[in-house]
């Protein structure tokens, strides 16, 4: 799940935008009380479909030619309702689909999901592709949900991600005025530009058009390993669909029980906390290499030294581009979801601060400028994508905001989300805490569609796991997930903060999981040692 955080510039159209905008509302046919359709009162135009399985074409299937060990990722598409409330409208949306064939005949699938919300997932099987003994005999399908990636998509217009340079840090009316306005303008953007499909991508709808994949791939269940708000989306498949519910991961969980607004407020304390916990305290212990502090407090004073000199004069780059505060503080959060970028977020903080000081030569200026513009380049900054998955144009963007602000509640006001964001600024939380009144879904016009209650009742047992110091989905909240949700169990794995545990590098936990995901063994809650830190290169 990225962390809920942008800010955006106002334009001068702005306030043109809505003259005769009515927005729909997707979820008026579930608040009346109707039943979605099950899989057998489906239109035969969507259920008798064909998935043309063909080797995926680069780019215009999948977004980067997959690696090695997944050169032979097959891709499909199939039309799925665009309102699943009115499946004889004939009104269709494209799904882009992808799989892994099984090493050898494929009993199951297992169906993946990155996150989000509304991530594309097209060529996230890969990830899968070294698990020898899930691909022994189960096929890995991925998707792009709908309004992403290769599936029909939808747009804010470029709305978002503009303006990043504005510094939520600067509690000046003027400024806050100017970041509120501009996330007002985005927000109305996103509702303009996607029109009668916007408030039809949520999650409700979804996870019917993966019920109907799995009617399309002829399994009675389903598997599912789901990252991030991957589990929020496998949680309400399961509970949507219990009895075509086979083994569900859910890896680095989102409080999938609650709100999307409660879940997401426990981010400024996850990243923070990972920060100060985690990071600082690894790059003081090679400070003979960087120089930045012997401890984590002091390697952290050096950062606000450095982060100040930015609002003072942004750095810029070669090309034209330039590293303000804010953008700092976003390289940061993007860095810290995996401790493999320890090294290079520690490379960047020292060559940013070359760049802010007098006392760096012209020479030295020019070469920590050109490796600053190259990790800027390898870095996603409007929002880290879980486990660095690509997107087409605004979509994932536009998906992210709109998938929450879809369904709801969504409570508060600019300002009281404003004072929300000065608490958190108090309680030391000012990574991400700063920023936290830039919530789009207070801006929201249509009205939001009622969450079911997830509870987990009538569900087969599901699997959570979870690391102590996860940034983007804190503990706190998978712990308050699994207490809520029936018959689930939670792997917690200690001296680890890395968002994504599943498939990265693990045996221990490879070995837990694979035994409930191929063996069908179910564990008890249990502890399991994370990996440890990385040695960065010469020290």
């Amino acid at each position: 799940m990225r962390r809920l955080r942008y800010a955006v510039v106002i334009p001068a159209i702005a306030g043109t935008l809505l003259a005769g905008f009515t927005p729909a509302f997707a979820g008026q046919e579930a608040a009346a009380g109707k039943q979605p359709p099950n899989p057998a009162a489906v239109p035969a135009r969507y259920a008798s479909q064909k998935l043309d399985w063909h080797p995926c074409a680069v780019p215009s299937e999948l977004p980067t030619p997959p690696p090695e060990g997944a050169k032979d990722m097959e891709c499909a598409t199939y039309r799925t309702p665009r309102n699943w409330y009115q499946p004889n409208a004939q009104i269709d949306l494209t799904i882009a689909v992808s799989r892994l064939k099984a090493t050898k005949n494929a009993t199951a699938t297992v169906v993946t999901n990155p996150g989000g919300p509304g991530a594309p997932g097209r060529n996230f099987p890969a990830r899968l592709r070294n698990q020898a003994k899930l691909r022994e005999h189960q096929e890995i399908v991925g998707f792009d949900p709908r309004g992403t990636g290769k599936s029909t998509n939808i747009t804010c217009g470029g709305a978002i991600g503009t303006g990043s340079d504005l510094d939520p840090r600067d509690r000046s009316k003027q400024n806050l005025n100017l970041i509120l306005q501009a996330t007002k303008y985005a927000a109305l953007s996103c509702q303009q530009k996607s029109g009668e499909l916007g408030p039809l991508i949520n999650t409700d709808q979804t996870v019917k058009d993966i019920d109907l994949l799995r009617v399309l791939l002829g399994r009675d269940k389903i598997n599912w390993v789901g990252y991030s708000a991957g589990t929020w989306m496998g949680a309400h498949y399961a509970q949507a669909f219990p009895a075509h519910t086979g083994r569900f991961v859910l890896d680095s969980a989102t409080e999938f029980t609650t709100t999307w607004q409660k879940s997401f407020d426990a981010q400024p304390l996850g990243f923070e906390r990972r920060w100060r916990q985690d990071f600082l305290p690894w790059m003081a212990n090679y400070d003979k290499l960087y120089h930045f502090g012997t401890t984590g407090e002091a390697a952290r004073q050096t950062y606000e030294q450095v982060r100040y000199a930015l609002t003072q004069n942004a750095v810029t780059l070669p090309d034209g581009s330039h590293v303000s505060a804010n953008g700092l503080d976003s390289f940061i959060a993007a860095q810290i979801y995996s401790k493999r970028a320890f090294p290079g977020l520690a490379d960047y903080l020292v060559n940013v601060r070359a760049l802010t000081q007098s006392t760096t030569s012209a020479q030295a200026k020019a070469a920590a400028a050109q490796r600053v513009k190259a990790a800027d380049k390898s870095t996603t900054t409007s929002g880290p994508q879980p486990l660095m998955v690509p997107a087409d144009g605004d979509s994932y963007d536009a998906s992210f905001w709109t998938i929450p602000c879809n369904e709801g509640p969504w409570t508060g006001s600019p300002q009281s989300a404003v004072k929300q964001s000065q608490k958190l600024i108090d309680r030391q939380l000012p990574l991400l805490g700063a920023g936290w009144f830039i919530q789009p879904c207070l801006f929201w016009k249509n009205p939001p569609a009622p969450l079911p209650v997830l509870n987990g009742k009538g569900v087969p047992p599901v699997l959570i796991v979870e690391s102590e110091h996860d940034p983007a989905t804190p503990i706190e909240g998978a712990r308050r997930a699994h207490k809520a949700f029936d018959n689930s169990r939670m792997l917690t794995i200690t001296g680890e903060g890395d968002h994504g545990i599943y498939a990265g590098g693990n045996a221990g936990v490879d070995n837990v999981v694979e035994a409930y995901l191929v063996d069908g063994v179910v564990p008890n809650d249990q502890n399991l040692p994370g990996m440890p830190l990385p040695v960065p290169p010469g020290a």
